[in-house]
């Protein structure tokens, strides 16, 4: 994690909890942007950069769960708390269904509300990290691989779907098929497994990955 601090999009139409969660929240550290609309949510979330989103659901113009599935449609992952009065079981069992990563009724208790933010934290850190890979770096939520002594190279879905596969167990030995099964699962050719080793040793040079002859491939040495 940086030393800049965490930014959240908070999103509620009471002003007046608006406001207290605007402060409870800096004073625990964040770097606090409030809408008041679900139409502004979804502009904010969309267009500036947060760790985690606290959203309400009866949200004027959108309703909040709205707004987290459209995000979620864009591939937008940060994850999201649900605050709301509509806290029976199906109520929940929707929000986390449709893109919610946490929600928690109102009222709520502050002490579970921002130790429940700071796993989402974690898990958003978790997820933006990056894995290490041959001579550089892959952000798989951004299909990029930023190189230590080169640009950073933009790679396909595929691409970064296989070379984030390997990097995520670096010592491990991949066999075509489990690649095939892990990856290509609308393919039924592990000869595709070939061809998109192939693409990626291009783009990123032939160490990237390993051929380990008669078994399949591993993620290439790491410096």
């Amino acid at each position: 994690m940086t030393d800049e601090p965490a930014r959240i999009l908070v999103a509620e139409d009471d002003r007046r909890l608006a406001g207290m969660l605007e402060q409870l929240l800096a004073s625990d550290g964040y770097e606090v942007v409030v809408a008041y609309d679900g139409q502004r949510a979804l502009h904010e979330a969309m267009t500036g950069r947060f760790d985690v989103l606290l959203f309400d659901r009866g949200l004027p113009a959108r309703e909040g769960l709205d707004v987290i599935e459209g995000l979620r449609a864009q591939g937008n992952t940060v994850p999201a708390l649900i605050l709301s009065a509509l806290g029976n079981p199906a109520d929940r069992v929707e929000g986390l269904t449709r893109g919610a990563e946490d929600y928690l009724p109102k009222p709520f208790d502050v002490d579970e509300l921002l130790a429940r933010l700071r796993v989402l934290r974690r898990k958003s850190a978790m997820a933006t990290t990056g894995l290490a890979i041959p001579g550089g770096i892959l952000h798989p939520q951004r299909h990029e691989a930023a190189l230590t002594a080169g640009p950073v190279v933009v790679l396909s879905e595929r691409e970064n779907d296989l070379l984030a596969t390997l990097a995520r167990r670096p010592r491990q030995v991949f066999t075509r098929d489990e690649l095939l099964e892990s990856v290509f699962a609308d393919a039924d050719d592990t000869g595709v497994v070939d061809a998109y080793v192939h693409h990626l040793r291009k783009k990123l040079g032939r160490g990237c990955v390993l051929t380990v002859r008669g078994v399949g491939y591993a993620l290439g040495a790491l410096s």
